[in-house]
């Protein structure tokens, strides 16, 4: 175990979500510290770097050969990450990647074999997870206090189509999938982690205007391979709006927003909770941070990670093929 103190990171990318990462970390983490940013239009963060105390500079190579730099945090497009991965890994750097992680398990299971064989840390942004209402549902879920799992309901729409100009959203390539492959794919990764890997897909992307500001609604049928079944569904440029509901065999728990959850038993009331507000963001990338510095798991398994791939891999397809899609088991 490595001695306690501050991990020098580098943030890649500095558009909306980059700086999000930076303003839940820089002077409010005990672990993690900015030391370098990467852009490639340092023009428009400068004042954003100096504000918060790193150095800018526009090569990706900077962060590797920086010795200040312990940990690569990528905000950039998903066609970018695997090869990023590779090279930070490579260069002895833990890394921490935003989703998607990729567009296909292969290119995905590069990525994670590459930091397991370097022996680093790897963290991906799936920081709803660390909603206090969704923690709260994963335990219910793994204590059975609702039975076996046999169906969940989920949807999220974020209203960012509209609020967020140009970038991977509106280009077709990095976003095969409309509004799925951005807030969609926090409720694929929901539906991993409460109800197992995937087993087969059928999905539909319904658009009624093409970028930029674009308006699509997708959804999806998903078998687990449980035996469970799943619907989830996300609207582009709808108002914020999450909702994650587990039923089971002894009664069902709802997840609405990120601190309410309902917990309904079979012959009982229904009992609704608030549980306080967090950073979910800030909580992720500490438990990461700990990771690297004392070696403990980190919250999202790799082999989840993979799963949420090759799920969204069959989404994708099934939308362009207009038919079902069955996973293949690796």
């Amino acid at each position: 175990m490595r001695q306690s103190f501050m991990i020098g990171g580098a943030i890649v990318g500095l558009g909306r979500w980059g700086k999000s990462i930076v303003e839940a970390a820089q002077g409010r983490s005990r672990r993690l510290h900015f030391v370098r940013g990467i852009s490639k239009e340092p023009e428009l963060v400068s004042d954003f770097a100096a504000t918060h105390g790193f150095d800018l500079s526009t090569d990706f190579s900077d962060a590797l050969t920086d010795p200040r730099v312990e940990a690569v945090f990528l905000a950039t497009s998903h066609s970018l990450h695997v090869e990023q991965i590779v090279a930070a890994a490579s260069a002895g750097k833990a890394v921490w990647c935003e989703k998607p992680l990729a567009l296909t398990r292969a290119e995905a299971e590069r990525a994670v074999a590459a930091c397991a064989k370097a022996g680093v840390a790897f963290g991906l942004g799936n920081n709803k997870r660390c909603f206090p209402s969704m923690r709260e549902l994963k335990q219910i879920v793994a204590a059975g206090t609702i039975g076996e799992v046999l169906h969940i309901e989920g949807h999220f729409s974020n209203e960012h189509s509209t609020r967020v100009q140009g970038g991977w959203r509106d280009d077709p390539r990095e976003c095969p999938a409309g509004g799925m492959t951005g807030a969609g794919l926090h409720v694929l990764d929901a539906f991993v982690n409460l109800g197992g890997a995937v087993r087969a897909v059928d999905a539909k992307l319904f658009s009624q205007k093409s970028p930029p500001d674009p308006r699509d609604a997708a959804a999806a049928l998903v078998e687990f391979e449980s035996g469970a079944t799943g619907v989830l569904a996300t609207v582009r440029a709808a108002p914020v709006f999450w909702r994650v509901h587990v039923f089971g065999s002894k009664g069902s728990a709802e997840a609405r927003d990120e601190t309410t959850l309902t917990v309904a038993r079979i012959g009982e009331k229904s009992d609704t909770r608030t549980f306080p507000a967090v950073d979910s963001l800030a909580v992720l990338l500490d438990a990461f941070a700990e990771t690297i510095e004392t070696g403990k798991p980190f919250p999202v398994a790799t082999s989840e990670m993979l799963d949420v791939v090759a799920a969204f891999e069959a989404i994708v397809r099934s939308m362009a093929e207009g038919r079902p899609i069955s996973l293949r088991r690796s």
